[in-house]
């Protein structure tokens, strides 16, 4: 992690899964732990989310960026992933979702996240949609 996301990291800790400060301040936040596609090595990323009938909603987008991020392809390898949310850290499967499902969460979305709505013209490519349902206790 760089800088950036080791201060971002602990600001939102030290206020339960909060960011106060900096440009991320009053977003939703969690850090998806993952395997990597071909190491099978722990990799990490702070995505933005979310919420569907319990489940952690996030979006591929790479801040619209014409590339998928990486993370996304560990999902489609590993989906089994660790979650820390809104002070509490978890196990949750990943599913990448597809079609007319697909289509209403990314604008449910945007509808709580309006920044979302620029990503796709910014990348010019379908943003995947990522349904993180947490396993039960």
């Amino acid at each position: 992690m760089n800088d950036f996301e080791e201060t971002l990291i602990r600001d939102w800790r030290a206020h339960g899964g909060r960011v106060t400060t900096g440009p991320l301040a009053g977003h939703p936040l969690l850090v998806l732990t993952s395997s990597g596609a071909k190491s099978g090595e722990e990799r990490q990323a702070i995505l933005t989310f979310s919420r569907d009938h319990g489940d952690y909603i996030v979006a591929g987008t790479a801040g619209g960026s014409p590339t998928t991020p990486a993370w996304v392809y560990n999902l489609r390898e590993h989906p089994q992933v660790e979650i820390e949310a809104e002070d509490h850290t978890f196990e949750a499967t990943a599913q990448i979702v597809e079609g007319d499902e697909r289509d209403r969460l990314w604008d449910q979305h945007v509808a709580r996240l309006p920044h979302f709505a620029e990503y796709p013209v910014k990348a010019r490519r379908v943003i995947p949609m990522i349904r993180l349902t947490p396993k039960a206790a």
